[in-house]
């Protein structure tokens, strides 16, 4: 598996480059650059309540901003596509009914590379395009928690990890001038295809605290239940819906 995930960048860089020595010389390659916003919206175990953080089934997070930076090179019917996105993702709450408080916030810088193919329906008013691309994701945060059972009360930060992921996407670019387009985009993103671990920060503390010190989307090796030190009991996967809107300028 690590396998392919590494050899992935590369292939898709060698069907490109293969693309382009197949292309007619007469035929234009337009380069477009832009930026853009949108929303971030965590599903499976990426979302969920403060509660279930605390309880480790979830990472509780809600919806946020998410900026980003794309670069198209346009063949005939395709496009070869790189991004860069950053979000940030937070939630308050209790850890349990009526009881402690907890401020979660994490943010992930996305890296991808990936197709994008054109799509010619007449049915539809606007041109659509489908893609799908590699990402590599960085996550990191900080955990606050306040009168909370077994946990001492303080900010946390949460160490760095890096997990590889895949998006499947469609979306639409609207023409607004000779040269610039508006780039309307929605993706599905599993965030964390490989690269799943435990990661102890603090090994052989054996507190309650070291399960959140780390993005900790692995099964705890010591899991025993009813533990209220290990108690992370199953693998979390981490997807996300991403809307964006960005302009891009033509070359």
């Amino acid at each position: 598996m690590k396998l392919v995930i590494w050899s992935f960048p590369f292939l898709v860089a060698l069907l490109a480059l293969i693309a382009l020595m197949m292309t007619p010389s007469r035929a234009q390659v337009i380069l477009k650059f832009g930026v853009g916003i949108g929303t971030m919206i965590p599903t499976s175990d990426f979302s969920g309540s403060t509660s279930e953080f605390y309880n480790g089934s979830h990472y509780g997070l809600s919806s946020g901003p998410n900026i980003h930076g794309k670069a198209k090179v346009g063949l005939s019917g395709w496009n070869l596509t790189g991004e860069i996105d950053y979000s940030s993702l937070s939630n308050t709450g209790n850890s349990e009914p009526g009881q402690g408080e907890v401020e979660l916030s994490q943010t992930i810088l996305s890296l991808k590379v990936g197709p994008e193919y054109r799509l010619n329906l007449p049915v539809f008013p606007v041109p659509l395009y489908i893609g799908v691309d590699l990402a590599l994701n960085r996550f990191s945060g900080k955990t606050t928690f306040q009168g909370v059972s077994r946990v001492p009360s303080a900010t946390y930060s949460m160490d760095g990890a890096t997990r590889f992921g895949i998006g499947f996407s469609v979306g639409t670019e609207v023409s607004i001038g000779s040269d610039m387009a508006l780039d309307i985009n929605i993706s599905y993103n599993v965030m964390n295809l490989s690269g799943k671990k435990w990661g102890d920060v603090n090994a052989g503390s054996n507190q309650r605290i070291d399960s959140y010190l780390a993005l900790n989307d692995s099964r705890d090796p010591l899991y025993v239940a009813g533990d209220d030190k290990h108690f992370i009991s199953n693998e979390r996967n981490i997807h996300s819906i991403l809307f964006t809107v960005g302009i891009l300028f033509s070359f």
